[in-house]
């Protein structure tokens, strides 16, 4: 056996059904597939490492039909960069193409050891049932460890949970379960907000007894992190487009990654920018 082929794959396989990934994909089928080994066109590969990616590919386990996997190679250090190199692999009759998808470097405990967007568009097309090796390049931005250990890691597609309600303990005790079923419905229906971004939705605008404005709105975390407030600023317009109040709150309030969370502001009297106000429509957001 040639010296470069006693050297063994160093990651894990992690697999999901086509479907998870791709909309129309037809559903995982109890069927094998034994991949064939497809190099990008414009990959430069040694003659050495052409047969390598063979020897490697033809050591793995078939997928089931209609199975989208990424199986982990190897990893290396370049100064402060990490290139984590990986079969992306497809079991479906018809070839795939990835647009910017979020990828976790996943260590053998099970935890995240890094996470990064990747553009892989660039993959171009998957060829049915083949595996196409590719670096991925983390930086130390990207890991939240750089003890990365040499074997038994994975590379693992971040599959979005779908955008849910987060609700505070004392909204949980307070609020009636018709009321908390309607709020979930709601955020439910809601087109949910893009990756990364945050921003508030209107539920309830009113003048109390006191004459001070309290609306009630919802805090959308579109991001994978958790998010913390400790100031919020915010501006109410009506119905006209015209500015009824503007301010800025002071509080250490947190909503969950990919959650929206109810919360009320009160604006008393005093910010108050006009005398009548219709909220039949109205309007918040944040200021720039």
């Amino acid at each position: 056996m040639l010296p470069f082929f006693k050297k063994k794959k160093q990651g894990e396989d992690s697999t999901v059904q086509a479907e998870q990934l791709f909309d129309g994909a037809s559903e995982q089928q109890d069927e094998d597939v034994h991949t064939t080994l497809s190099i990008h066109p414009l990959m430069s590969l040694t003659t050495e490492q052409k047969y390598y990616f063979q020897y490697v590919n033809n050591e793995l386990p078939p997928l089931k039909k209609n199975q989208v996997s990424l199986s982990g190679i190897e990893w290396k250090k370049d100064g402060d960069r990490y290139i984590v190199t990986a079969f992306v692999r497809n079991a479906l009759d018809k070839a795939i193409r990835f647009d910017h998808m979020p990828l976790l470097f996943i260590g053998p405990d099970g935890k995240v050891i890094g996470r990064k967007i990747f553009p892989m568009n660039e993959l171009g097309d998957i060829l049915p049932k083949s595996s196409r090796p590719w670096r991925f390049v983390f930086t130390t931005n990207d890991l939240y460890t750089e003890d990365i250990p040499e074997t038994g890691w994975k590379l693992a597609f971040e599959l979005q949970k779908p955008h849910q309600l987060d609700l505070e303990e004392s909204w949980q005790r307070h609020l009636k379960e018709e009321d908390k079923q309607k709020l979930e419905q709601l955020v439910r229906s809601l087109t949910p907000p893009k990756q990364e971004e945050v921003n508030v939705m209107g539920l309830q605008a009113l003048i109390n007894n006191e004459g001070n404005l309290v609306v009630t709105l919802l805090i959308r975390n579109g991001s994978n992190k958790n998010i913390t407030f400790e100031q919020l600023p915010l501006v109410i317009e009506d119905a006209s487009g015209e500015v009824v109040a503007r301010g800025a709150f002071t509080l250490n309030l947190e909503v969950k990654a990919n959650t929206s969370k109810p919360w009320t502001f009160i604006f008393p009297k005093s910010l108050l920018q006009k005398d009548e106000c219709d909220f039949s429509t109205w309007r918040v957001y944040i200021p720039q």
